[in-house]
């Protein structure tokens, strides 16, 4: 599974990730170890309160696992995964939290440890941690039959298409794809050999060539949205200058920005909204079905653990009935008859525990499967809205080209009343 751990801070914002995260269909607590509090916020201001007495900052570890996306992953898998990467980072017996999220039908968990040693009033060293929970991550791989991923198997190579968070917040303002943005700027670049040929490229997908305020070149489009092209493409300085020369000679982003706001007409602007809620209805139907499933597999879940933990109840109290009491209850334990039933109770726990937690996983594993199915259809859905939106991507800049009008049976549309838009385009959802 691709581990991914970093020393942090900000106690609180990291609990509020991880159990408000409104991109998870599901959240789970699933253990929290060495803390007096019973839930993640008290937890980490536990944390945060010892940290105080020390002088360091990043007191925290935060990891992440991700197994395979279509793969059926026990917990037992996660627990000893987790158990492993702490005593290989000498995290053993430090506080720590662990947390289950699902959503797009995959399911992975985070780890949570305290840095500071307590005892010492030292945080824990975690030298080289990158490079162990790489090596970890790919006998995790091995060791279950897991196919490897292509920086696994090449080393460096990484995926091009992959985006940091920052990429992935500004894609989810303009309702795109950021691995489609990237493809698109990457194919941009190899398709050209000079300036004006990337410039041309560019535009004809509703970007333009500017000089960044910190970065040397970036692309900024119809929206106001502004691309690093060294990030997007991959490309080094010198290549990028080499090709698109100085960057002193480029417009500014704000005066691209200007450009472009003086030629998005009025009757283009509204014809670009229209256009773009024209593409969000491809998602309502499955959508709803989202929403629909995710509610019922909620109530499954808790009607289980309601069910579980009233069996639960009822086998302690049966549990508790078998040692005998009063002068029967001392005669058992002079005679070792009430260690016997200890020892047999324990392994009761044990197996219940056991069972419990096979029916929970089946479950989950169940209602994985539906998701994984409703999932398919969801990115069917979204293929289709994303090459409407490069489509209108493309328009856009043609239109801008000609005068800023769009074609006149789609100008008729947006300027219709706004309260029939609003009937013609239904209610907006994201996925």
């Amino acid at each position: 599974m691709i581990l991914k751990g970093n020393e942090r801070g900000n106690a609180k914002e990291l609990a509020n990730h991880l159990m408000m995260g409104v991109e998870n269909e599901h959240i789970e607590l699933h253990e929290l170890r060495g803390f007096i509090s019973d839930d993640l916020h008290g937890a980490m201001q536990e944390s945060t309160a010892i940290a105080k007495g020390t002088r360091c900052k990043n007191h925290l570890f935060s990891l992440s696992l991700s197994p395979p996306q279509n793969e059926d992953v026990p917990v037992e898998v996660f627990e000893a995964a987790i158990g492993r990467i702490e005593g290989e980072l000498g995290l053993d017996g430090q506080p720590r939290a662990i947390v289950f999220h699902e959503k797009e039908g995959r399911r992975h968990a985070h780890a949570v440890w305290s840095r500071i040693n307590s005892d010492e009033m030292k945080a824990v060293n975690l030298s080289h941690y990158k490079r162990r929970l790489n090596g970890i991550a790919h006998d995790l791989y091995l060791e279950h039959g897991w196919a490897l991923p292509d920086g696994f198997k090449h080393g460096r190579n990484r995926d091009p298409l992959s985006f940091t968070r920052e990429e992935w917040q500004q894609a989810k303002r303009t309702k795109q794809d950021p691995k489609a943005i990237k493809q698109m700027l990457q194919h941009c670049w190899k398709s050209s050999d000079s300036r004006q040929s990337f410039e041309a490229a560019l535009r004809q997908q509703g970007y333009f060539l500017a000089k960044g305020d910190r970065r040397g070149f970036v692309a900024v489009d119809w929206r106001g949205e502004v691309y690093s092209l060294s990030r997007a493409t991959g490309a080094k300085t010198k290549a990028l200058q080499d090709r698109l020369g100085d960057p002193k000679e480029l417009q500014s982003t704000q005066t691209a920005k200007a450009h472009i706001a003086e030629r998005m007409t009025p009757k283009l602007k509204a014809w670009a909204k229209e256009e773009e809620a024209r593409a969000r209805k491809q998602n309502l139907a499955a959508q709803f079905q989202r929403e629909q499933m995710v509610q019922r597999h909620r109530k499954a879940r808790a009607q289980l653990k309601a069910q579980q933990e009233t069996r639960w109840l009822e086998e302690e109290r049966k549990r508790a009935e078998r040692t005998p009491k009063g002068i029967r209850g001392l005669w058992g334990w002079v005679t070792g008859k009430n260690r016997k039933i200890r020892k047999e109770n324990e392994a009761e726990i044990e197996r219940t525990r056991q069972r419990d937690r096979a029916e929970k996983h089946v479950t989950i594993q169940r209602q994985l499967t539906e998701r994984r199915a409703l999932q398919r259809k969801i990115v069917q859905a979204r293929e289709k809205q994303q090459a409407q939106i490069r489509a209108l991507n493309r328009d856009v800049a043609h239109f801008m080209e000609m005068g800023g009008q769009p074609p006149q049976h789609q100008r008729k549309n947006a300027e219709a009343p706004r309260s029939r838009q609003r009937d013609q385009r239904g209610p907006d959802f994201e996925l």
